[in-house]
């Protein structure tokens, strides 16, 4: 199973959601992000929201068609994007992918990208992409990885999340890399791109940043 959750950002920014419908595809709307998908007649499972980004008529639309919904005050300790990922985790799916959460407000950036961080510290190793039209990122720990080569996402960066990255190793890259440590801050892995048809890249110690872009 894999859950979709669609969250408010720019509408400017989504991919087309139809190339990530699928039989086993579970739907999650985050505030205005359930405006967006029904106008792509994609009618989520269940709903999350203070809704206080969509019209009175918006919001009249979104109650008559979605049957499970769960409102929230905006005073509240988690945004809503949180409380859907949170919800997402206790299903067990194989992956979540969440869209509409780039974009506009850094701060919605910032606190996106460390939902991302999180379940990972704890143990949950659930593979969460964070995805735009022009982005595809996602939170690795220490092992070792395969990544395809795709012409549609170009160049592909690593951004250390902790202090420290222990034996970075990039094998099929352009840029390759052996036993690298690198630190917080570096840009050292800013906009590599594979040669072959697949590489790989492995460490042994802290957490990292993989976004595959495309200009």
């Amino acid at each position: 199973m894999i859950i979709n959750i669609v969250a408010g950002g720019p509408e400017t920014l989504l991919p087309d959601l139809n190339d990530y419908a699928g039989e086993n595809v579970i739907w999650v709307g985050v505030d205005r992000g359930v405006f967006h998908l029904l106008q792509r007649n994609i009618k989520p499972l269940i709903a999350f929201g203070d809704f206080d980004s969509v019209t009175p008529e918006e919001l009249s639309v979104i109650e008559s068609q979605v049957k499970e919904m769960n409102r929230f005050k905006p005073e509240k300790d988690e945004t809503d994007t949180e409380l859907a990922l949170d919800w997402a985790l206790k299903q067990n799916p194989k992956s979540i992918q969440l869209f509409g959460g780039t974009g506009g407000r850094l701060d919605h950036l910032f606190a996106n990208v460390q939902l991302l961080v999180d379940p990972l510290i704890k143990g949950n190793f659930t593979n969460i992409y964070l995805i735009d039209r022009h982005n595809h990122l996602t939170i690795k720990g220490p092992g070792h990885y395969t990544i395809e080569k795709k012409k549609a996402e170009k160049y592909i960066s690593f951004v250390p999340v902790t202090l420290n990255i222990t034996n970075l190793t990039l094998v099929g890259f352009k840029f390759p890399l052996t036993n690298r440590h690198i630190s917080l801050g570096s840009t050292l892995c800013i906009s590599n791109e594979l040669i072959d048809d697949y590489g790989t890249f492995s460490f042994s110690e802290g957490i990292l940043i993989m976004i595959r872009s495309h200009d």
